[in-house]
């Protein structure tokens, strides 16, 4: 089944040319080309995934995200400029999915577009015999299903993103080995896409923020500077 990609974003330019990108890949596109026409558009006819320009007038991306967010959970990625660091932080902490910086390739937007749209139809379409295959990892307080795109703290249900349920559970599975940015990135980022350690950074910071909501004194995934992170049971 083709998919369906909304692009949002007040540069026509970028919205024509990311357009005719898509579809000559086979996706099928919607343009629009302020923030309240298509927060409207998505809540009422949900794309397969969203691509938001994060400077807009009226209605910026941060605000688009934030409302969107309370009505549904179609993977966004957010378009910045190299010098937006602050509201790429923000947006993955509002929950985007991702982000690319301007000036991109679309070969690069496109295989990241393709990645997501992979992982999310791989957690939606979860049979039950793939969900006995795959038991849940279980590691101190923590419990992930990955069939099930499920995890929980202590019993408390705990909310990831594709891309942050994957990087944790890179960790999880080997508790107190050092995982590196790229082998992260490896798990997170599959078809050779190139993302920076401020991305990996930025999803880790996501995921502790999510588990001290339930468990303030949440100190499980630690940082070894200039080496990478590691999950501790204990």
């Amino acid at each position: 089944m083709t998919a369906t990609i909304a692009l949002v974003d007040d540069d026509r330019n970028i919205l024509t040319s990311v357009s005719i990108a898509l579809q000559a890949e086979g996706f099928l596109t919607r343009v629009y080309s302020d923030g309240e026409t298509a927060l409207k558009a998505l809540v009422d006819n949900p794309a397969d995934l969203a691509i938001f320009d994060i400077k807009m007038p009226r209605m910026d991306g941060l605000e688009l995200l934030r409302r969107l967010r309370e009505k549904s959970r179609i993977p966004v990625i957010f378009l910045t400029s190299k010098d937006d660091e602050l509201d790429e932080a923000l947006g993955l902490a509002m929950g985007a999915d991702d982000y690319i910086a301007k000036p991109f390739s679309q070969r690069l937007l496109i295989a990241r577009i393709r990645a997501i749209l992979r992982r999310t139809e791989l957690t939606q379409t979860a049979d039950p015999a793939a969900a006995d295959a795959q038991p849940p990892l279980e590691r101190g307080r923590l419990s992930m299903d990955p069939a099930r795109h499920r995890v929980t703290w202590n019993g408390e249900a705990v909310t990831l993103t594709v891309t942050e349920f994957l990087i944790l559970e890179t960790l999880a599975q080997r508790p107190g080995i050092v995982k590196t940015r790229n082998q992260l990135m490896d798990a997170a980022y599959q078809d050779d896409i190139y993302v920076d350690d401020r991305t990996i950074d930025s999803h880790i910071k996501r995921v502790r923020r999510k588990f001290r909501e339930v468990d303030p004194g949440f100190d499980s995934i630690e940082t070894l500077y200039g080496a990478g992170y590691r999950f501790s049971e204990e």
